[in-house]
């Protein structure tokens, strides 16, 4: 018996290391280009995209992406994540160098409950709130004094979407108040990735 279960464990070990060989590059190459869908979903055009740094706002590290024009900066792609309804709640957040959002999209895998927080990534109401957004905004639900209009039955889920734009704010402005390369952080680091 114990040989036939382990001969049975040994064939299913590697049956699973087989199909995850087989299907982990196209996955990689899914992922690559729904974000590179993405950051050009939340960036306007006529610019050209830098390699992707860091920076900490909040004890995290947020991966941005300049988006530039020559010399001159057009508008950072930053990549922000809070804790919603049903998990992480990964949102990709274009910002003006002024603080201005102008444009968010949520990156997939989303784990918010379907009809409820899922409608994060396609209620028009919700995400036109924040086309053009003013830096002056208070980056909060009205729930909680803010000038966002939650997601009706999904507060959790709003919140933390408004929570990961918030976020992506922070991160430009504190790239514009430093010099870019002392508020970067450096992606290849080792010890920054784990």
């Amino acid at each position: 018996m114990a040989l036939c279960l382990t001969l049975v464990c040994l064939f299913c070990s590697a049956v699973l290391a087989g199909v995850y060989a087989l299907t982990a590059e196209p996955i990689a190459e899914a992922e690559r280009l729904a974000q590179e869908n993405a950051i050009k979903a939340v960036l306007p055009e006529g610019g050209s995209l830098c390699d992707p740094a860091g920076v900490e706002v909040d004890g995290a590290i947020l991966t941005y992406y300049r988006y530039a024009a020559g010399d001159s900066t057009i508008a950072y792609a930053v990549k922000a994540s809070s804790i919603g309804f049903g998990g992480p709640l990964n949102v990709m957040v274009g910002v003006l160098p002024d603080g201005t959002v102008y444009n968010t999209t949520v990156l997939m895998p989303m784990s918010e409950t379907p009809g409820l927080g899922a409608k994060c990534q396609n209620d028009e109401a919700f995400l036109s709130q924040f086309r053009g957004l003013s830096p002056l905004s208070v980056l909060k639900v009205r729930n909680d004094g803010g000038d966002i209009d939650a997601i009706t039955a999904s507060t959790i889920t709003s919140r933390a979407y408004v929570k990961a734009v918030s976020q992506a704010v922070a991160a430009v402005k504190l790239l514009a108040a430093e010099p870019a390369a002392d508020a970067a952080i450096d992606l290849n680091n080792e010890e920054v990735q784990q």
